[in-house]
């Protein structure tokens, strides 16, 4: 059941206050243990900068989750299963940050949690009304899998994986609500978004910290299941919609350095925003470029909840459009 007004909002306030000071904190234990992320030839900041602050927001957002749904949100099975996955999954990914696991580690990983999580809590759709049930399972968990890399992969500039949250799940509570729906997920969606916005003061340019793998990870696994939930509730449109920047963006560039034999899980700076802020935007203005899309795009997802396809047609030249803006701003850089 949704929870009143004013629970909500007494929500979103701690939840965004509170992860500013769990950042804060986060932030002095990763100085104290020089866990950096030092600057690189593929790198797009300059100095070092603790990296794992993640952890902290990832924390806020799970508490959240459970919090609500004990204070009458309800779906406690779903939620709990879902935040178990994303907690286990994050766990992993520490690891990563600070050891560096192998992409067959990591791979494994998400597999087992997407695979537990779709079994646990079922995707009961038919994908446009054509494919079996466990065919469909199939694909929904490739397509949950690739989203989640996808949003560690684009997280290479202050505050773009951070705006890119809000955006989504600005768009997810806008488009249920729009529809008059009293879905929960409205309440989890601006739970995240609200604890993101804590997180960001800490990482908008110049950032003093980094999500790191343990911050990206997770929250692609939870947008993902937010976005395929959303497709439940018969909206699949806008949950493409809602996330096809970064779709867009990662699969071109991938593709582009699949075709030319370049290691696909290699750190680069091909991504359409990075050769942007290495021609001329900085950090704010390209990452302020994604923002302006993205309200297109939560524009589009609610009009395709009324006639799909104009919906459909208006995100793609929304994001060619942003494509094409960071194309002539930017320069050729290296692999």
């Amino acid at each position: 059941m949704p929870l009143d007004v004013m629970t909500l909002a007494v929500s979103v306030g701690i939840a965004a206050g509170s992860t500013w000071l769990c950042a804060a904190f986060a932030r002095s234990l990763l100085l104290r243990h020089r866990i950096l992320d030092k600057p690189g030839t593929r790198s797009s900041h300059s100095g070092s900068v603790p990296r794992g602050g993640g952890i902290a927001l990832v924390t806020i957002i799970l508490i959240g989750w459970i919090v609500l749904s004990e204070l009458g949100l309800g779906h406690m099975r779903k939620i709990s299963v879902i935040t178990a996955m994303a907690a286990l999954i994050a766990i992993v990914s520490w690891f990563d940050d600070v050891g560096n696991l192998s992409v067959r580690s990591r791979l494994s990983a998400q597999t087992i949690v997407v695979t537990i999580s779709i079994l646990l809590v079922p995707t009961d759709f038919m994908l446009f009304g054509f494919l079996t049930h466990p065919l469909g399972m199939i694909v929904v968990g490739i397509a949950w899998i690739w989203f989640i890399n996808v949003f560690n992969f684009m997280d290479g500039i202050d505050g773009i994986t951070g705006v890119e949250t809000i955006s989504i799940c600005a768009g997810i509570a806008l488009t249920l609500g729009f529809l008059g729906s009293g879905s929960y997920l409205s309440s989890l969606a601006i739970i995240v978004a609200a604890s993101t916005l804590g997180f960001l003061g800490w990482n908008w340019h110049p950032a003093k910290l980094f999500l790191g793998d343990v911050g990206s990870i997770p929250l692609g696994f939870l947008l993902g299941w937010l976005l395929i939930s959303l497709a439940q509730e018969g909206e699949w449109a806008a949950a493409v919609i809602l996330p096809s920047y970064y779709l867009v963006d990662a699969s071109l560039t991938l593709i582009g350095r699949a075709v030319r034999l370049e290691p696909v899980w290699k750190a680069h700076r091909q991504h359409f925003y990075q050769r942007a802020v290495a021609g001329q935007l900085s950090h704010s203005q390209a990452t302020r470029a994604i923002v302006v899309t993205n309200i297109w795009l939560i524009a589009c997802a609610l009009v395709s909840t009324i006639i799909i396809l104009p919906g459909l047609v208006g995100a793609f030249f929304g994001i060619v459009a942003l494509l094409c803006y960071f194309r002539l701003v930017s320069q050729p850089v290296g692999s």
